[in-house]
């Protein structure tokens, strides 16, 4: 096993591109972290009750709380049923005696409501026999605060809560200037309490009066920014917009994202997934406002808010497209002005600067691979139009014609997409996907330039004749060219994606002999390639039951697709989410 494991608890997940909500405790409704991508950290920045918030066992940073007739009750010692309401919005009912709880914690998106914010809904119903006095509010405490690449590091200046103006809690840390300050309001007056313990708490509460078989709502605000004024300000906002429309607008901008297969299962698996890639590999930096692609803004993923080009390309951005076309195109020539400048040449910081040296065949194709399917899916052909994406273009078209061999038009490269070092330089899947980028080039590239690619059918021609020499064995997955080979398949990049690619075809007798003689493998994209393979509807339907990380994509998993390690796996939900949805609407699979 690789990568980290899967938290124990089993945590409702949400958020918009300003702020993720990995941890919220499906028991109690507590929301335990709170993240942000700041542009100037090149991280992420999480802020939570404790340092273990991940497994549950620290202070909430935001716990729902009621008090009946002035005595408090706990909403661990009920029953909490929970629902998404769409997929990504996380409701639960809870009964306490004669009240009936409802809450729902979301964060607002869509026009006029995308912003760093959270709201916290809350509503009672009084089914007793005579009218009670409820009181509903938040509490929680500091505790933590740390940033975040791939491993934690924890802020070492004190943590604070003030009373800001307003009936407004403000979280911050006691150096100026800060990266960030959270702001906590109630949507009426409130009575706030603060404590000033070595990790600070606070409360905030509204009393209200439900008389018998009355309804009661009221909301708190949550607002995220890089110093305490702006969070005081974003909080203002929220309820001057109020939380009823802020839900209204952000409940019709997700339906807008939904896509349909014609099968509830599968629908569910791809929204689910869609959303989640959506959300939680493309975020907006606190202090920037500007879009980045990253691996994943959970904690419990390996990879961190680090990112590959294949990951961005290949898995993130054509989940993206089939839901937002405008995003993917914002997407596809932000990865070009940023990570475009040194194609495949390793892994990146969100923000363009390269964390980790590592030449990739496929990362340095990516942008060939990401621009035909945005055109063939969009129509959009105007992109090539973009001075940055051509520059790309040519700068990728120069870096595969370097690793070109000497006598065979073959590529090489140093480590597969993962960053694994191969068993042989010469790839399977690497070359397949060259060839698709050769045939792009030749026809994006200006004349004199396109005269110098190499001839894509000379590439496919050479897979054949030195990866599949023996008809009778399945294709090797890496070769020498000087008589060694290897049969192991790469998780990264299998050879079940060949047909996607033009490499293959997908009723190839040798194709179909090494999927069908390749090992299952413990890697959910293995797994996804095989949707390519000879029986893709067992492939759909093993994918609908497999539990995966609640749901969502995670890297490492057993036979049954429970997840082991690195799950909430933002960039391979959105491949997830789109193999899904090729396996059905591109070649007619029937789940």
């Amino acid at each position: 096993m690789s990568g980290l494991p899967i938290p124990r608890v089993p945590w409702q997940v949400t958020g918009n591109h300003w702020i993720s909500l990995p941890c919220v405790h499906p028991a109690d409704g507590a929301v335990h972290a709170l993240g942000v991508l700041h542009r100037g950290a090149r991280s992420a920045i999480e802020i939570a009750g404790g340092e273990t918030f991940v497994d549950g066992t620290a202070p909430a940073l935001l716990r729902p709380i009621v008090m009946i007739g002035g005595l408090r009750r706990e909403l661990a010692a009920g029953t909490m049923a929970w629902e998404r309401a769409l997929g990504w919005l996380p409701t639960f009912t809870c009964p306490i005696g004669d009240v009936l709880l409802r809450g729902t914690v979301f964060a607002p998106y869509g026009r006029d409501a995308d912003m760093a914010g959270v709201v916290y809904a809350l509503a009672v119903e009084n089914r007793g026999a005579e009218a009670l006095e409820i009181t509903l509010g938040l509490e929680g405490t500091l505790g933590h605060r740390q940033l975040r690449v791939r491993t934690p590091r924890a802020f070492d200046d004190a943590h604070r809560i003030d009373h800001g103006v307003d009936d407004v809690v403000v979280l911050q840390g006691s150096a100026q200037p800060g990266l960030v300050s959270l702001a906590i309001g109630a949507d009426g007056p409130a009575d706030i309490t603060i404590g000033n313990e070595p990790r600070p708490t606070y409360s905030i509460r509204r009393t209200l009066r439900v008389e018998v078989g009355g309804r009661a709502q009221l909301a708190f605000y949550v607002a995220a920014s890089p110093e305490r004024d702006g969070a005081e300000a974003t909080v203002a906002v929220l309820r001057r917009r109020g939380w009823r429309d802020l839900l209204a607008m952000t409940r019709d901008a997700l339906q807008a994202l939904e896509q349909s297969t014609g099968n509830a299962g599968i629908d569910h698996l791809v929204n689910r997934n869609l959303l989640f890639a959506y959300f939680y590999a493309v975020g907006r930096a606190l202090d920037d406002a500007h879009y980045y692609l990253v691996r994943t803004r959970v904690p419990w993923h390996s990879h961190g808010v680090t990112v590959r080009d294949w990951d961005a390309l290949a898995w993130t951005i054509p989940a993206i497209q089939l839901a937002d076309p405008p995003l993917a195109r914002e997407l596809l020539i932000r990865a070009c002005e940023l990570h475009g400048y040194a194609p495949g040449q390793g892994v990146h910081y969100f923000d363009g600067t390269l964390f980790q040296p590592g030449f990739s065949l496929e990362g340095a194709a990516s942008y060939a691979l990401g621009v035909e399917r945005y055109i063939r899916e969009t129509g959009d052909d105007q992109i090539i139009e973009e001075p940055v994406v051509a520059d790309t273009l040519y700068l990728s078209s120069d870096d595969l014609a370097a690793r070109k061999d000497k006598e065979r038009p073959l590529y090489a490269t140093e480590v597969t997409p993962a960053g694994v070092v191969p068993a042989h330089p010469y790839t399977l899947h690497g070359n397949a996907v060259a060839a698709f980028a050769l045939d792009v080039f030749r026809r994006t590239l200006d004349e004199e330039a396109a005269r110098e690619v190499q001839d894509p059918q000379a590439v496919r021609a050479a897979i054949r004749r030195h990866f599949g020499s023996d008809a009778k064995k399945p294709l090797a997955s890496a070769i020498d060219l000087a008589g060694q080979s290897s049969g192991d398949d790469d998780p990264s990049g299998s050879a079940g994606w060949l047909p996607l690619y033009d490499a293959i075809d997908r009723n190839d007798t040798a194709f179909r002999r090494t999927i069908r003689e390749l090992p299952v493998g413990d890697h959910l994209a293995q797994r996804c390639s095989r949707l390519l393979g000879p029986e893709p509807a067992a492939v759909l339907q093993w994918l609908r039951r497999a539990p995966l990380d609640g749901g969502l994509a995670a890297e490492v998993i057993d036979e049954e697709g429970r997840g082991i390690a690195n799950g909430g796996d933002a960039s391979l939900s959105g491949l997830v989410a789109w193999s899904a949805w090729y396996a059905i609407h591109a070649l007619g699979v029937k789940p």
